[in-house]
C-alpha cells in the first residue's frame, strides 16, 4: 500500500460509520494519522482516535478541532463528510426542518473549514475534501431538501477552492451516487418492500449496482493525497456513471 500520507494528520467529520469510515480507514492505511470527528465516536476503534464533534454547533467544532491539533501538533488534510438526510418534496419538509438541515450539511462543513484553515495554512500538503452527491446534479424524486442542501456543497467547494489558492490549500469533492451504507440500509428497512425498493435504487445506476463505501474512500484519498497537486476545484462523480452516461435499456 502507498503511504501517501506518512506523517499527516487527517480529521474526517462523521468517521464512526458509512463513508465516513471507510475514509477514515483509507487514510489511516495510506499513512495518515486519522482523527473520526463524529456525535458519537464510541465505535471508533484504533488506529483511528474518536473526538465527539457536533457538526451543527460552532462551539463544538471549533472544540472538536482545537482537540485534533493539541493531541497531534497539526493538521494537515480536513475531510467534511458529516451530513444528514431528508426526504419528500417541497411541500413535505418545513421551515424548522429546512434550517436544521442546512444548518448541518451545508453551515456545519463550512464551519469545519472555517476552524481548520488556520492549521492548515501551516501544513506543507493541506487539502479539503467535501462530500456531496450525485443529487446536486441530477433530479432526484422526493430528495427536494437533500437535494439542495448538496447542491450548496458543490458550489462552496469550487468557491473555497478559489479563495484558498493563495493560500496553498487544494479543495476538492466526491459526488457519490447511492452508497451501500447504513444509512441507506435503513431507508430500505423503512420502505414497504425494501427488496423492490433496493432493485429500483441499484438499476439507477447504469452499472446496476449501489456504490461501495470503499470506492469512495479511494476516491477522497487520490483528492487529498500530496501526490494530486494538480487537482483542485474537482468534484469527482463516484456513481457508476449515473451522471454522465445514458445506457440503452
Amino acid at each position: 500500500m502507498s503511504q501517501n500520507f506518512d506523517g499527516l494528520v487527517a480529521a474526517v467529520t462523521g468517521g464512526a460509520s458509512g463513508l465516513g469510515r471507510a475514509i477514515a480507514d483509507e487514510l489511516a492505511a495510506q499513512g495518515a494519522r486519522v482523527y473520526a470527528l463524529d456525535l458519537d465516536p464510541s465505535g471508533v476503534t484504533a488506529p483511528h482516535t474518536g473526538i465527539r464533534c457536533d457538526i451543527g454547533d460552532d462551539d463544538s467544532v471549533r472544540s472538536a478541532i482545537a482537540a485534533v491539533v493539541a493531541d497531534a501538533g497539526r493538521l494537515d488534510v480536513v475531510i467534511a463528510n458529516a451530513g444528514i438526510g431528508a426526504q419528500g418534496d417541497v411541500t413535505a419538509n418545513d421551515d424548522a426542518e429546512w434550517a436544521r438541515v442546512l444548518n448541518v450539511n451545508v453551515v456545519g462543513s463550512a464551519r469545519t473549514v472555517r476552524h481548520a484553515l488556520p492549521h492548515l495554512t501551516a501544513s506543507p500538503a493541506p487539502a479539503i475534501v467535501f462530500t456531496s452527491s450525485i443529487a446536486a446534479w441530477a433530479g432526484l424524486p422526493q430528495r427536494v431538501l437533500y437535494s439542495a442542501s448538496k447542491g450548496a456543497i458543490s458550489a462552496m467547494t469550487l468557491a473555497i477552492a478559489a479563495d484558498c489558492l493563495p493560500l496553498g490549500i487544494r479543495v476538492n469533492a466526491v459526488a457519490p451516487g447511492t452508497a451501500d451504507t447504513p444509512w441507506v440500509g435503513r431507508l430500505l428497512d423503512s420502505a414497504t418492500d425494501p427488496g423492490a425498493e433496493r432493485a429500483a435504487l441499484e438499476a439507477r445506476q447504469p452499472s446496476g449496482r449501489l456504490v461501495q463505501p470503499q470506492e469512495v474512500a479511494e476516491a477522497v484519498a487520490y483528492l487529498a493525497s500530496p501526490t494530486s497537486g494538480s487537482t483542485n476545484g474537482a468534484i469527482i462523480p463516484v456513481d457508476g456513471g449515473m451522471y454522465s452516461l445514458r445506457p440503452r435499456r
